[in-house]
């Protein structure tokens, strides 16, 4: 596989020396594990009774075919791939794609019928089994206050010029909300204004609203809410998406009205009439969930609200892999966890004076928000290279969002709006 070393300016405003990148980086998918054969014989019949059942087509290079019909899933190296599979589980077979050991024409398509039956791809006795055999989260990756500036750090501190690449002009990098199926490149920047205007809306954001948001993104909300007469405090662990988004306020004339700081959650001070938070609690662990949801509580005003945006997956598949080592968390997201609605309604019950009053459920328009993402990043293929970004990188990122987007295509993942209350005891 051809390797692009990157610019070492590009290096250091990307912060890619703290992934993996070329053959000496990129440890785990330059060498392909050593396994002996009773472990490459035993992951092949594992796996050839469970893809024989699925309406896939998986085709080994010089052997069989196996599936039902359907995506097709083309294995150039099936003895890399047994190796990696056997050694290393589902981090394993991401590996062996951004290896090269294995590709598909429609990507999304095949890991929308894998994700769709996750379940059957273990063995009921392996399942049981899943705390011996799958890997544990790594304690460095633990969302403790130092924990989370390092894995926010090596997401969100690429370079903000790989993600302006594949975003729209909004630099909006959640669900959008789309008025109509299919979407278009076109038609993006305005679904993301739509999803932040019914955050702001459902967080009751207007003229002298204190509001708090945490997890800055590139500064669109802030920057929305602003313009409804908002004063806006905005938290951020990414010194990448400060810098942009300090810039942005700066340069809209809202810098009286806009604070961005460098700043942990559990670090916030004050009173607010509004909270907004999107898409962060993915990346505050299981066990912190409690005092992420607590601050909420003590830094709303009484009377107040908060609108709350987040990725949900089904509770017992979340229970299952709590405490499991996932191939996005090695690779994409260090530290995330992405709840069930059960688990989050659960510790907000459970440790706050909050009540959820509303909840909206829309995954179909992340699909959609993925897919344009996902065409996006694979036809400026040669601008990301040109950043530094070498070629396993790009095989990797393009898995990332063909899986996310599966995820939602297949209903295994889906996202949500809330809206929490608090009281005020004096009316």
């Amino acid at each position: 596989m051809t390797q692009v070393e990157p610019r070492p300016a590009a290096r250091r405003r990307a912060g890619v020396e703290t992934l993996p990148v070329d053959g000496e980086r990129w440890p785990d998918v330059a060498a392909v594990p050593r396994a002996s054969w009773p472990v490459r014989a035993v992951t092949a019949s594992v796996l050839e009774r469970a893809l024989r059942r699925l309406p896939l087509r998986v085709r080994f290079a010089g052997g069989s075919t196996l599936g039902t019909g359907g995506p097709l899933i083309e294995v150039r190296d099936p003895k890399a791939f047994h190796a990696r599979i056997g050694t290393r589980g589902l981090i394993g077979f991401g590996e062996s794609y951004m290896a090269g050991e294995w590709d598909a024409p429609d990507l999304v398509g095949a890991l929308t019928v894998l994700a769709a039956h996750a379940a059957d791809l273990i063995p009921a006795p392996l399942q049981g089994l899943r705390g011996v055999w799958a890997q544990r989260q790594p304690d460095r990756q633990r969302n403790t206050p130092d924990g989370s500036r390092t894995n926010i750090s090596r997401h969100y501190d690429l370079s903000n010029d790989l993600f302006a690449l594949f975003l729209d002009e909004t630099l909006t990098y959640s669900s959008a909300v789309f008025r109509g199926f299919p979407a278009d490149w076109s038609l993006l920047a305005a679904a993301q204004q739509r999803k932040i205007d019914r955050l702001l809306d459902l967080a009751a954001v207007r003229e002298g609203t204190r509001l708090l948001e945490i997890g800055t993104g590139w500064g669109e909300l802030a920057l929305r809410a602003a313009a409804r007469g908002a004063h806006v405090t905005s938290l951020t662990l990414s010194k990448e998406q400060r810098e942009l988004a300090t810039d942005r306020v700066r340069e809209a004339g809202c810098a009286d009205r806009v604070s961005i700081e460098l700043c942990d959650y559990r670090e916030a001070r004050g009173s607010y009439d509004a909270v907004v938070s999107v898409e962060m609690i993915e990346a505050v662990g299981a066990e912190f969930w409690p005092v992420y949801f607590r601050t909420l509580n003590r830094l709303l005003a009484p009377g107040g609200r908060v609108a709350l945006q987040a990725i949900t997956m089904p509770h017992e598949r979340m229970t299952a892999a709590r405490h499991t080592y996932t191939w996005i968390q090695k690779y994409v997201f260090p530290g995330g966890l992405i709840p069930s609605t059960q688990a989050i309604e659960e510790t907000v019950r459970d440790h706050t004076a909050l009540a959820v009053a509303a909840r909206d459920g829309f995954g179909a328009h992340y699909a959609e928000t993925l897919r344009l993402w996902r065409e996006r990043f694979t036809d400026r293929a040669a601008e990301v290279g040109a950043l530094g970004f070498d070629a396993t990188f790009r095989r990797l990122w393009t898995f990332y969002l063909a899986y996310s987007e599966a995820g939602f295509r297949s209903g295994y993942l889906d996202v949500q709006q809330y809206l929490l209350t608090k009281e005020d005891p004096a009316r």
